[in-house]
């Protein structure tokens, strides 16, 4: 089993920052793909970021630009900047642990991030 926790959510007003951090139990990202989705109220849950073991990234064309998704294998922690943030935005923003080869899947909590000025 592992467990992730998101932390660094909160109110930014547009244009504003945030940075979004993932925290894994134990070492995994040799393993896994790291992605970061969203849901907003009344949307579907959709794919942000994400970065796989060998370190590719990739992201939704709507963020391309203005985030980025890194890790930091020491601390079992992957982070989502968030940069020129806008009302869109707004969401609850999940961190998701695949397996590149088995259907193994991890989920954190969830942290809300809101962009309203």
């Amino acid at each position: 089993q592992v467990q992730l926790v998101e932390s660094g959510g909160g109110l930014v007003q547009p244009g504003g920052s945030l940075r979004l951090s993932c925290a894994a139990s134990r070492s995994i990202f040799s393993s896994y793909t790291m992605n970061w989705y969203r849901q907003a109220p009344g949307k579907q849950r959709e794919l942000v970021a994400g970065i796989t073991s060998g370190g590719t990234t990739n992201y939704a064309d709507s963020v391309k630009g203005r985030f980025g998704v890194s890790r930091d294998n020491s601390k079992n922690t992957v982070y989502l900047q968030m940069n020129s943030l806008k009302p869109e935005d707004t969401a609850v923003y999940s961190c998701n642990a695949r397996h590149q080869f088995v259907l193994i899947n991890y989920w954190g909590q969830g942290t809300q991030v809101t962009v309203s000025s």
